[in-house]
C-alpha cells in the first residue's frame, strides 16, 4: 500500500502552567530533511525529537513546530530594574532640558523597555514529566500525519491503477493494428521498387522484405512492456510503500514505449505511442509524491 509524502498532524498538550502546541507538516523530497522550530529552552531536546520524527517518517521535507503558551501566573521573563533605570537616566540626560513631568517619565520608560536587556529571562529546566508529555504529543501528531499520508496514498493508488489500465488498452490497440502496419510497410516497399522500373529478383526481394520487417518487429517490446505493467501493479499492492522502486519500473516502461515508437514507422501506431507517453508522464509526476 503506497503512501503520499504530503501530510499534516497537530496535537495540543495542556500542562498546569502552559499549553504546548505541536505541528508537523511533510512535503515530497528525495531524502529526509527536518526543519525544527521551537523555543530556545527546549533546544536541548531537539536531537531526540528529530530522531523520533525521522524514525517514523523516513523520507520527506518535514517542518516541525513547537509553540509554547504560558497559561499560569509563572513567567520566565522579568524586568531588570537596574538596567531600565540606567537607560531612563541616559535618555533624560540626552533629551530633557529641565525638570521632567510624569508624561515624560512614562515616555522614557516605554523607550527603555524596548532596549536590550530590559527584560531578563531565566532558563527553565524541562522536567521528565513535561518531556514525556511533549513526546506523547509528537507521537500523536505523527499518527495523524501518517493517516493523512495513507488517505492521500489511496487516492494516488486509484489514479495509478487507472492509468496502468489505460496503458494496457493502448498496448492492445497497438497490437491490433500491427498487422496493418506490416502490410503498409510491405506495400510501401513494393511501390518504391515498382517505381524504379527495374527488373527485381523476387526471391531476393522477399528475403530483404522479411529481414526489414523482422527489424521492426515489436514482439519482444510488447512482452517486456506487459511484464513491466504487471510488475508495477504488483508493487502497488505490496504492503510497503516504495516510490523509488515504482520510479525505476516507470523508467523501464518508458524504454519499451520509446522502442515501440522508434520501430513503428506507421502514423496510426505512432499516435498511440504518443498517448502512452502522455499517460506515463502523468504517472511519473505523481510518483514524485510517493513515499
Amino acid at each position: 500500500m503506497i503512501q503520499s509524502m504530503t501530510g499534516f498532524g497537530k496535537h495540543v498538550v495542556n500542562l498546569p502552567n502552559k499549553k504546548i502546541n505541536i505541528e508537523i507538516k511533510s512535503l515530497n523530497s528525495k531524502n529526509l530533511d527536518i526543519n525544527a522550530r521551537m523555543p530556545s529552552q527546549y533546544r536541548e531536546k531537539e536531537l531526540s525529537l528529530r530522531g523520533l520524527i525521522g524514525k517514523t517518517l523516513t523520507r520527506g521535507k518535514i517542518d516541525f513546530s513547537m509553540y509554547v503558551e504560558n497559561t499560569g501566573n509563572e513567567t520566565a521573563s522579568s524586568i531588570n530594574p537596574a538596567v531600565v533605570k540606567n537607560y531612563m537616566n541616559s535618555l533624560k540626560s540626552i533629551i530633557s532640558t529641565g525638570e521632567s513631568n510624569p508624561q515624560e517619565e512614562l515616555a522614557y520608560l516605554q523607550m527603555a523597555m524596548r532596549l536590550p536587556d530590559a527584560l531578563k529571562t531565566e532558563k527553565e529546566e524541562i522536567d521528565e514529566q513535561e518531556y514525556q508529555a511533549i513526546e506523547l504529543a509528537v507521537n500523536q501528531a505523527l499518527a495523524e500525519l501518517l493517516q493523512f499520508r495513507k488517505d492521500e496514498g489511496l487516492a494516488l493508488e486509484k489514479d495509478f491503477k487507472q492509468r496502468i489500465k489505460t496503458l494496457h488498452q493502448l498496448l492492445d490497440e497497438v497490437l491490433r493494428i500491427d498487422p496493418e502496419r506490416v502490410r503498409a510497410v510491405k506495400d510501401r516497399l513494393q511501390k518504391s521498387i515498382s517505381e524504379l522500373k527495374e527488373q527485381v529478383d523476387e526471391n531476393r526481394f522477399e528475403q530483404e522484405l522479411i529481414y526489414y520487417i523482422e527489424k521492426y518487429d515489436i514482439t519482444e517490446e510488447k512482452i517486456r512492456l506487459e511484464n513491466h505493467l504487471e510488475y508495477f501493479t504488483k508493487t502497488l499492492d505490496s504492503p510497503d510503500s516504495n516510490g523509488k522502486k515504482l520510479g525505476f519500473i516507470t523508467q523501464e516502461i518508458g524504454r519499451e514505449i520509446n522502442t515501440i515508437g522508434s520501430k513503428s514507422n506507421y502514423a496510426p501506431m505512432q499516435k498511440l505511442v504518443v498517448q502512452m507517453k502522455d499517460e506515463l508522464e502523468k504517472i511519473k509526476e505523481q510518483l514524485l509524491n510517493v513515499l
